[in-house]
């Protein structure tokens, strides 16, 4: 999904652990020009999440911390980083629609839309 001219990745994958999410993310991050990424997998009944973001995307107003808090917080967890990188995790596997949805909504207000 485009915003603002951002490109904006928010998915649930399947992965083995948290090293290989990030991964994950490195790789869909560097495929994109302007653009964030929020990554989410359940493993072992909890919740992982990893937030990117290109230093153009973050010059757009794109904070993967404060991105990656909101998400873990609607799950019953926290977590946070840098603008450009952050990792979560969340107690409540049941709630990774929800924190996809999050993350989404914050990305939006980030980039005025």
């Amino acid at each position: 999904e485009v915003m603002n001219g951002v490109s904006v990745v928010v998915s649930a994958i399947t992965v083995a652990d948290a090293d290989a999410l990030r991964t994950a993310a490195d790789q869909v991050r560097d495929r994109l020009t302007d653009g964030a990424v929020l990554l989410a997998a359940e493993t072992d009944g909890k919740l992982i999440f990893v937030a990117m973001a290109t230093p153009s995307a973050v010059k757009k107003g794109i904070h993967s911390g404060n991105i990656i808090r909101e998400a873990a917080k609607t799950a019953g967890g926290g977590g946070g980083g840098r603008p450009d990188m952050a990792q979560a995790g969340g107690k409540d596997a049941s709630k990774l629609a929800d924190a996809l949805e999050a993350a989404k909504n914050t990305i939006k207000a980030q980039l005025g839309v």
